[in-house]
This record gives structure tokens, sequence and C-alpha cells, in this order.
């Protein structure tokens, strides 16, 4: 099992995908395997004994195989050509089918702030976004979009500052930032983390991706403290986003006092190369809106 796994995750790395996906049929005995490459998926042809490979995943990642009907996730890490490749195995059942997603956390280009966007503007917004002294700047898009490297391109350029970041997984380590990971198990939630954090007398405050309710109003109470504070969330475009934080119990208030920008983003090809298409609204055009809808 563990050479077929090095053979798939070898695929997934040179085709640059971000997840692996693994539908596991319970009645036709079968698993179907495809990986997300730029926001389209593909079907890789399977073998008979990827069902072992399922359940060798699943052993890989510290699950629970006696429960299996309970939404499960865990990390673990491969040596892939004596490059170490951290690695996360979640899964959930369905009637029909249990999914398996395996997302290579550490799989991000080390890349430049000019690299990120075709436009020119964009780019501009991108850089100065770590000028601030405090707000919060939020970063939203789909899955595979891109938020991920946006966010640990631009904390790449930052000098002379002091960044702690708060994740849930930590997808990229970074030697230049303090790095916690959230650990509900051991008593580190998301407001745990950001009252150690307070301590230490940060300048950037990464919090890798709003959730749920908890992480939400965390992390707009971070901002709150007067610190900068950079986030990323799953929604359709930028009022969405904002929508998306009301709905996870954040105040329209607090939003007005903290909220700086948001950008929203898609993967576009150009000539053979991937960038992101950025909309984009500042703290004026936030400000009216919630005014708007008050």
């Amino acid at each position: 099992m563990e050479e077929r796994l090095i053979q798939i995750i070898k695929a997934a790395l040179y085709y640059k995908a971000s997840d692996i996906h693994f539908s596991l049929f319970h009645q036709e005995s079968k698993v179907i395997i495809e990986m997300r490459i730029n926001k389209q998926m593909y079907t890789i042809k399977s073998k008979k004994e990827d069902i072992k490979l399922f359940r060798y995943l699943m052993y890989k990642a510290n699950l629970d195989l006696s429960d299996s009907f309970l939404p499960q996730s865990g990390r673990f890490e491969m040596d892939i050509d004596n490059k170490n490749i951290s690695l996360r195995f979640s899964t959930v059942n369905s009637y029909y089918l249990t999914s398996g997603v395996l997302r290579i956390l550490d799989n991000h280009p080390l890349l430049h702030i000019a690299d990120l966007s075709y436009d020119h503007k964009t780019i501009t917004y991108l850089q100065n976004i770590t000028n601030h002294a405090n707000g919060l700047f939020v970063f939203s898009g789909a899955t595979g979009s891109g938020k991920t490297t946006t966010l640990y391109t631009i904390l790449n350029e930052v000098k002379k500052k002091k960044i702690f970041t708060l994740e849930d997984p930590i997808e990229v380590f970074n030697e230049n930032y303090v790095q916690i990971q959230i650990n509900p198990s051991q008593k580190l939630s998301y407001q745990d983390g950001i009252k150690q954090l307070m301590r230490h007398d940060p300048d950037i405050v990464m919090i890798g991706e709003i959730r749920d309710e908890e992480a939400a109003i965390n992390t707009v109470r971070c901002a709150l403290t007067g610190h900068l504070v950079l986030t990323s969330i799953h929604a359709s475009s930028c009022i969405q986003t904002i929508n998306r934080l009301l709905e996870l119990g954040v105040k329209t208030y607090d939003l007005k006092e903290v909220l700086k920008g948001i950008s929203n983003q898609r993967l576009i090809n150009i000539n053979n190369k991937i960038y992101g298409k950025y909309e984009i609204i500042q703290e004026e055009e936030i400000k009216k809106y919630l005014q708007e809808i008050k």
C-alpha cells in the first residue's frame, strides 16, 4: 500500500494538485480516485487494491477504523524523493459511499506578490496590506482558488515585523513566523490561542481560515485589539464574504470598526500560466454596504 500511495502523491506533486479525492462505494466495492488540478477534477486509473489503500490512509492519519461513520480528520507525514511532505486525510460517510480527501499541506510554490496577479492595481493592493498598523483583511474564494497561497506569499515578503499564525491545520511550515496549531483536544481553541498571542506583542496575526462562529468572532476580536489581522473564508464574492461573517455572529458595528479590505479570488490560465483574478472592495465601500443593510 505504501508504494501505491507514494505513486499517487508523486503524480499529485508533479501536476500540482491541491487535493486527492477518494470515493469508496460500499455496494460496488470500488474506489474512484480524482485529483483537483487548477480547480478541475481529473480521474486517475484505479486498482483493485485501492479499497485497502483507503483503509491504509485512515490508519496513516490515525483515524478510528472501527467507527468510520463519523466525520474524521488526521494528519501524517511521508518522505517523497527525500522531501518531507505533510498530508491531511479527512473522511465523511454517506448512505452510498465514504468520501476521503487527502490534502497536500505544503504543496504551495514559493511566489512573490507580483506573481499572484496580472493586474498592476491588484498587486499594489496586496503589497500595501502589511503596511497597515491594524485592521482586518479577509481573503475569500472557493476551495482551491489560491487563498492560502495568497496569504503565505504576502507574509513571506514582510520584513522586520513579528508574525504569529493560528492555523487548523498548519498548511505550510515557515521558520520566519511563529505558527500555532489549533487543538481543541488539548484545550487550545481560537480564543485561547489569541489570548496567548496578545502576550507576545505581534505585529501581524494570520488566522488560517474562518470555518465557524468561534473562529469568526475571535478573529474580529483580535483585530479590535489594534493588531493587523489577515484571514480567509469560503465565499463566492466580496459582498457574500460580509454576509457570511454576519451569519457567523459578527456584529455589524465591529465590522465597520475593523474591516479594511476584502478580496475574492479565482484562478485563471493566461498563456499557460496560472494567475489569481481578484475582486477587491476596500473600507469605504465596505462601510457603505454595512450602512445600507443595517
